[in-house]
C-alpha cells in the first residue's frame, strides 16, 4: 500500500453505495418531513449500516432544518447533505412544519426510481410530477450508504448539515444528477447503476470541498489531515499499516518529537497515534476480508499482526464478531441485496 491520501483510503474502505430516490416538485408554500436515516435505511437501502441523505435544489430555493441547528437556506444549484442521518424538515420558509403524512414511501418502495412527489401547501401527491415551468422548487433527493465499523473517522468529522452552495459545487454535479434522473425516468438500460455512481461522486466531491474549505487549526479528523505534521503521520500509517510503527518512528518521519506528536495528535483526533493505527488496521482487515479470498491468517499478517489469534481478538473487539463469522455475514448480506 503506497497511497498518501487518507481521505481516499477511508472513502474506498467504507463501501459507499448511492441511490437517487426522489424527484420532488413543489409549488406555493410547502414543507416535507424526513425521518432519521436509521428508520429509512431498512426500506431505502437494505443492509446499510449508515445512510446519508442529500438534496440538490435543481430549481428554486428552500430551507433545511434539524433540531439544535439554525435553519439553513439553500439556493438554486446548492446541495445539502445530512452526514449523521438526522431527522429534518425541508420547506419553502424557515420554521414551517409539515402536515402529518401517511406511509406512502413504504407503499412505493418497489416503484422505479426516482419516485416523483409533488408538494403544494398541505397536499402531498406521491407519483405526481409537476411540469418544470409550473414548479417553484424542484429537488433531487438521494441516499448514500456507508459502513461505520470497524473504523470510519470521516462521518464524525462532518457537520450535521453539510452545505455546498451553487458556487461551491462542482460544475459537473447538477447537470450529471439531472441527466441521471432523466435517464432513469426514460427507463434506459443501466440507469440504476448511473444513479448509484453519481450519488457516490456527489458525496466524495462534497467531502473534498469541505476539507479544502476548513480554516487553519480546525479540530477533528479532517482538521488533522490539514495539519502538516499530524497529517503526515496519518498518511504514513495509511500507506503502510503493517509497518511496525512506533511513536518515535512516526515523530521522526513527521518532524516532531514523540511527546509533541502524541499531544498534537490527541488534541486533533481524540486518539493517541497507536490507537489510531490499531483502528485503521482493523478497517484494512475488514476490507481484505470482504474483498479478497485470503484466509484470516494472511489478512492478519497483511495488516501488521504476527498471529491470527491476536488479530481475531482485536477484530472481535472492534466489530463484535470473529473475522470468519463477520466475513460470512457480509457475504450473506451482499447476496441478499
Amino acid at each position: 500500500m503506497t497511497t498518501l491520501d487518507p481521505l481516499s483510503d477511508v472513502l474506498r474502505s467504507v463501501r459507499l453505495r448511492g441511490s437517487v430516490f426522489f424527484h420532488v416538485s413543489c409549488r406555493g408554500q410547502w414543507a416535507a418531513q424526513a425521518a432519521p436515516s436509521r428508520e429509512l435505511a431498512p426500506a431505502v437501502m437494505p443492509g446499510a449500516e449508515h445512510v446519508i441523505e442529500y438534496h440538490l435544489f435543481v430549481k428554486g430555493e428552500g430551507w433545511v432544518a434539524v433540531d439544535g441547528e439554525p435553519p439553513l437556506k439553500v439556493g438554486e444549484g446548492g446541495i445539502v447533505m445530512l452526514p449523521h442521518g438526522d431527522a429534518h424538515v425541508v420547506s419553502s420558509a424557515p420554521g414551517m412544519r409539515p402536515w402529518p403524512e401517511d406511509n406512502w414511501l413504504f407503499r412505493m418502495l418497489d416503484d422505479p426510481k426516482p419516485i416523483p412527489v409533488t408538494y403544494h401547501g398541505s397536499m402531498v401527491e406521491p407519483g405526481s410530477r409537476l411540469p418544470i415551468d409550473d414548479a417553484s422548487t424542484v429537488i433531487v433527493c438521494g441516499f448514500i450508504a456507508c459502513d461505520l465499523r470497524p473504523f470510519n473517522p470521516l462521518i464524525d468529522a462532518l457537520p450535521k448539515l453539510l452545505h455546498l452552495p451553487a458556487e461551491g459545487v462542482g460544475a459537473w454535479v447538477a447537470p450529471m444528477l439531472e441527466h441521471a434522473v432523466s435517464e432513469s425516468a426514460a427507463r434506459r438500460a443501466g440507469s440504476a447503476a448511473l444513479l448509484e455512481r453519481v450519488s457516490e461522486m456527489v458525496f466524495v466531491d462534497s467531502a473534498r470541498r469541505y476539507l479544502d474549505a476548513l480554516p487553519p487549526q480546525s479540530q477533528g479528523w479532517l482538521g488533522a489531515l490539514r495539519d502538516r505534521q499530524v497529517g503526515r503521520a496519518i498518511a504514513l500509517m495509511h500507506a503502510e499499516p503493517a509497518e511496525a510503527w512506533t511513536l518515535e518512528d512516526l515523530g521522526h518521519r513527521a518532524g516532531l518529537s514523540r511527546s509533541a506528536l502524541h499531544e498534537r495528535f490527541v488534541a486533533l483526533t481524540g486518539l493517541a497515534p497507536m490507537q489510531y493505527l490499531a483502528r485503521w488496521r482493523m478497517q484494512c482487515g475488514a476490507r481484505l476480508l470482504r474483498e479478497s479470498h485470503a484466509n484470516v491468517a494472511a489478512v492478519a499478517l497483511e495488516v501488521g499482526y504476527d498471529s491470527e489469534a491476536a488479530f481475531a481478538r482485536a477484530f472481535k473487539r472492534a466489530t463484535g464478531s470473529p473475522p470468519a463469522a463477520w466475513r460470512r455475514a457480509q457475504r450473506q448480506s451482499a447476496g441478499s441485496q
